[in-house]
């Protein structure tokens, strides 16, 4: 198959796989958010295809059942992993959407979910395993920049594409995680812990002057990087009284809805995200539109 070919299956199989989401969901997002979604997995093939033709076991579930809590209760943990093969070497990569320099900022938070699923995959299951890694998808703002607005990675021109393939060659998105078989008891009891708050109803939301602070090592808000992708931010009341801060003084309601977006977006993409969100089964022309045809 040509570069090509693959590129409009990508694209097909990815607007084909967010209308089925869209309707079972009953929401949408906005066109920028969709548009950054296909971009970075076009991104993925043209930087990981090496990697992508190699997969030789993909979305394994991994499953460790029977655990308790500290208070008693009995709980599972499960997760999706890819598996490499070749030869007699075996690699585990677990795919984020996330920043990769966050996650080598923050390493400890993802080698303790990897080195449960090593765990699982080489104590339980009985099989070997030389490697695990992350692929955090998210690209930087430098690769953001190189691609004009509205342009998907397979439109850009060859001048374009040149220019974007000189700034990915600063982009790693392959990290490769440490097993420390040790840590696995003590990550099997912190989701113990969690299970025990939500059986006992504790969810207590962090402080409005916490929501203002900047979180953790980056320079965004609290509010911006963790409340705005929680679904349940307008019924938290440290949210509501953040968003009534930020907004005017004699804030209108056609100004506060730019709190339901992850940043305050033009007039069109507001009403293209209000349409995709109104229209449960949508027309024709709107799908033909969605998926570029």
């Amino acid at each position: 198959m040509t570069q090509q070919t693959i590129e409009a299956f990508i694209r097909e199989v990815y607007y084909q796989n967010f209308e089925l989401l869209r309707q079972e969901g009953g929401g949408s997002i906005s066109p920028e958010a969709r548009e950054a979604g296909i971009n970075q997995v076009l991104l993925y093939w043209l930087m990981l295809r090496e990697i992508a033709e190699r997969v030789t076991d993909t979305e394994v579930p991994i499953n460790l059942p029977n655990q308790r809590s500290p208070e008693g209760r009995m709980f599972g943990i499960e997760g999706v992993v890819d598996i490499i093969r070749e030869d007699d070497k075996t690699i585990m990569y677990d795919i984020k959407t996330h920043d990769p320099d966050y996650v080598r900022t923050h390493r400890e938070l993802y080698e303790m979910q990897l080195n449960l699923y090593a765990y699982v995959w080489h104590q339980l299951r009985g099989q070997p395993l030389d490697m695990t890694a992350i692929i955090a998808t998210a690209y930087d703002e430098k690769i953001r920049d190189v691609i004009p607005a509205g342009k998907l990675v397979d439109e850009l021109t060859e001048d374009e594409m040149t220019r974007l393939k000189t700034v990915l060659d600063n982009w790693q998105p392959v990290i490769e995680i440490d097993f420390n078989e040790a840590s696995v008891q003590e990550t099997i009891r912190k989701f113990g812990e969690v299970v025990d708050k939500i059986e006992n109803r504790q969810f207590a939301p962090p402080e409005l002057e916490h929501l203002k602070a900047p979180w953790q090592t980056t320079n965004q808000l609290f509010a911006t990087r963790v409340c705005r992708n929680c679904d349940a931010r307008f019924s938290c009341t440290p949210y509501r009284a953040y968003a009534q801060e930020r907004a005017p003084r004699n804030w209108r309601m056609a100004e506060f809805t730019q709190y339901f977006y992850d940043d305050p977006a033009d007039e069109t993409a507001q009403e293209g995200w209000v349409a995709a969100n109104l229209n449960a089964s949508p027309e024709d022309a709107y799908l033909d539109a969605l998926l570029g045809e």
